[in-house]
């Protein structure tokens, strides 16, 4: 569940956690992503980009506009 009150960030997995390190795996499933195509949105805080800077071949990350209805 993503927090409502500040900017937010659309996270895409794209590559497979298939032969990456345990620790890039457990990575991506505290994200919320289970598999390639899989995408969650998380706040912009600097908790999540410092998990976001351990899995960047995996993912690609994107800005959420509030103003778009989801």
């Amino acid at each position: 569940m993503a927090d409502t009150s500040g900017p937010s960030i659309r996270v895409t997995q794209v590559k497979s956690s298939i032969g990456t390190k345990p620790k890039h795996r457990g990575t991506l499933r505290a994200l919320g992503l289970r598999g390639i195509g899989q995408a969650n949105t998380l706040p912009d805080r600097p908790e999540i980009r410092g998990m976001l800077a351990r899995v960047p071949h995996l993912i690609t990350v994107e800005p959420v506009d509030r103003q778009e209805p989801t």
